[in-house]
């Protein structure tokens, strides 16, 4: 079986990457969580740009790795200074690693026009420093920067860098479409030709996604015949991104049977994938390929019917493999299997025939013409079901509220709501100032329902969003709100619609304190 190492540069190209600020210790617990996934390698950064960097690389000796090895960056030596001399150098003997990546000029035009030197003495750069880096004992990659420009523009001058890294002593050379924009099926000729040319060589991969085929030139240059591929994570880095090892690694393993991450790791991808884009405080892409929660979401009648009969029919891998799971949406689009399938989750006995049945997708069409998003808010769908079966109680009955919103000059904006509410036939009425309107309302609720329902307590809103569904109508517009709302184990969605977004805001409130209830089984 043929073997691909995977070298993961999240910590150093991916944290480049616009929003991304990663502290030494966010540093540290992505590195144990790529270890755990079981990449071969990881870079950690660059000791000689930054203290934070070299504070990693000291932090690490705390935290020994379990199967990667750690890794550390830098440029080859500077002009008019001898290798040993250069600072940068020596603070990669401080990191206290064996392997190094050093990169370097292979496109005469950045000779030219970046360093100042002559393609000669960018030759010799190249040499002095790989050659100092093994004298000291440490395993060299090198990096040949913007390699597919300078292959296409002076394919001599790109031959004869790499040979200098070779012949200097590195362990691999990795060919990088830095500027992102060289199409695959130039990918695949390039690396045919340098695999005929350094036939013994280790040869990576370092896609940038400017062009949007990063992870296809990636997959394309191993079956060409590289046996490295470097990326990140869920594909974050400078401008639009480096090639994704998420879909990578699902691909050379599922697809083509090569060898890159231990077998039993591969359903640990969708996790990993959650994982840093939290740690990078970035939103987790619902459609992102293999571990996206819209990976394998099914929303069109005809397409979840077919989906109960063959999961083949609309999916092109068991979503567990992978550690994701399918799901089916329910809409107006889904017909009567989307309904059929969430009542069998929810243990509610219906059926095709059953009239119940046609009575909820009515319903759901319906309300789904004046605005909700059902597939948003599951909680909400599990309410609006069990409603309309009448296997549900409501645990309080609203009498009336009312939100108040002070303004005084130079003085901060107040709100506060007054909630007239029936539980278990006792009367409340409660008030509660909060941070805005339905901050507000959430409290006096919580307030008016504490002695009745402890568990009000564990829960908690933990996003909230509002869309104008008819931009025309102005101020007048039908708005939408969807809130999340979490508790220690658990997180849903609930939704409402009105052309007021604070009674908007009151439906996807109550739903979500009222699912909290079903969900602990009280009333």
């Amino acid at each position: 079986m043929k073997e691909v190492k995977i070298y993961d540069t999240t910590l150093r190209d991916g944290s480049q990457g616009e929003g991304i600020s990663y502290s030494v210790m966010d540093k540290v617990r992505i590195a144990k969580e790529l270890d755990l996934l079981g990449v071969q390698f990881i870079e950690g950064g660059w000791p000689g740009s930054n203290p934070k960097d070299m504070e990693f690389f000291r932090k690490m000796f705390a935290h020994k790795l379990k199967s990667a090895k750690l890794v550390a960056f830098s440029m080859t030596r500077r002009t008019n200074i001898k290798a040993e001399e250069d600072a940068n150098l020596k603070s990669l003997l401080k990191a206290g690693v064996e392997i190094i990546t050093i990169v370097g000029k292979t496109w005469d035009l950045h000779v030219r026009e970046v360093l100042k030197v002559s393609p000669e003495e960018n030759i010799q750069i190249i040499k002095d420093t790989v050659k100092f880096l093994t004298s000291k004992g440490l395993t060299i990659f090198y990096d040949a920067e913007h390699f597919f420009d300078a292959f296409r523009t002076n394919r001599d001058y790109s031959l004869a860098c790499l040979t200098a890294a070779i012949e200097a002593g590195a362990k691999a050379i990795c060919l990088c479409d830095t500027n992102g924009g060289t199409l695959t099926s130039e990918i695949s000729r390039v690396i045919g030709e340098i695999r005929q040319k350094f036939p013994g060589a280790s040869i990576g991969i370092h896609c940038h996604n400017d062009a949007g085929v990063a992870v296809a030139n990636s997959i394309a240059g191993v079956e060409a015949g590289v046996d490295m591929v470097q990326g990140t994570i869920n594909g974050i880095g400078e401008r639009c991104g480096n090639a994704d090892l998420i879909p990578i690694i699902a691909n050379l393993k599922i697809k083509l049977g090569i060898k890159c991450i231990p077998d039993g790791n591969l359903k640990n991808l969708t996790s990993v994938s959650h994982f840093i884009s939290e740690i990078s405080n970035m939103r987790v892409k619902n459609e992102q390929p293999f571990v996206g929660d819209s990976a394998f979401a099914h929303k069109g009648g005809m397409h979840i019917n077919a989906i109960v009969k063959d999961p083949h029919t609309y999916e092109h891998i068991d979503p567990t493999l992978v550690g994701n799971h399918r799901r089916i949406l329910v809409s107006e689009l889904g017909g009567k299997t989307g309904i059929l399938l969430r009542a069998k989750s929810l243990e509610l006995d219906l059926s095709k025939e059953d009239p119940q049945t046609k009575k909820i997708l009515q319903l759901v069409q319906k309300l789904e013409h004046e605005g909700y998003h059902f597939e948003a808010a599951e909680a909400s769908f599990e309410l609006l079901m069990k409603r309309a079966l009448k296997k549900y109680k409501n645990f309080f009955e609203l009498e009336s509220f009312k939100v108040v919103i002070e303004k005084h000059t130079n003085k901060k904006l107040t709100s506060e709501a007054i909630i007239k509410i029936k539980v278990r036939g006792t009367k409340e009425h409660t008030a509660a100032e909060g941070d805005g309107p339905v901050n507000a309302l959430d409290n006096a609720l919580r307030k008016a329902l504490k002695d009745f329902y402890p568990t009000l307590s564990e829960m908690h809103l933990s996003d909230f969003k509002v869309r104008v569904l008819d931009e025309k109508s102005g101020t007048a517009a039908r708005v939408r709100v969807l809130i999340q709302s979490q508790d220690e184990s658990d997180t849903w969605s609930t939704i409402g619609v009105s052309e007021n977004i604070i009674e908007a805001s009151w439906q996807a409130l109550v739903d979500s304190v009222e699912y909290k209830l079903l969900k602990d089984k009280l009333g």
